[in-house]
């Protein structure tokens, strides 16, 4: 989170109970992000998976940069095929079926006053403050 400002104060709390996994956290980015990572926007988002080789790629490079495996706005698929199919150019990548889940991660937007959920995913509203009663989440 090195990357990011105005960190609330629950942010480790809810990095140690929820990552690696389905989670993206969306912060205010700081000076240190380059502009073509964030396209000039105010925040960046961070995710920590839970695959072992992702992991690895990790811990052996440091901060990873990546879109997700789908087309926006498009359901994720559940096996390798299916991602390459919604893709009209080659796609390298890793299969390894038994870690794609078809469950999206869930993203909270962290870098207003209350939590902000941008997409629910496989973690839920409910998971978050069963672990973090601190929470305040915008209302929907």
């Amino acid at each position: 989170m090195h990357f990011s400002k105005n960190q609330p104060t629950y942010l480790q709390k809810l990095v140690e109970t929820f990552l690696p996994g389905p989670l993206t956290i969306i912060l205010e980015a700081n000076d240190r992000v380059p502009y073509w990572v964030n396209s000039g926007l105010a925040t960046v988002g961070f995710r920590m998976p839970s695959h072992p080789i992702t992991l690895d790629l990790i811990r052996e490079t440091g901060p990873l940069i990546g879109p997700s495996a789908n087309i926006s706005g498009q359901a994720s698929g559940v096996t390798f095929n299916q991602i390459l199919e919604d893709f009209d150019q080659e796609v390298l990548g890793l299969e390894d079926d038994p870690f794609l889940t078809g469950q999206d991660s869930t993203i909270l937007d962290l870098s207003g006053d209350k939590v902000k959920i941008l997409r629910q995913g496989a973690i839920k509203r409910e998971d978050i403050l069963a672990r973090l009663p601190e929470i305040s989440f915008e209302e929907e």
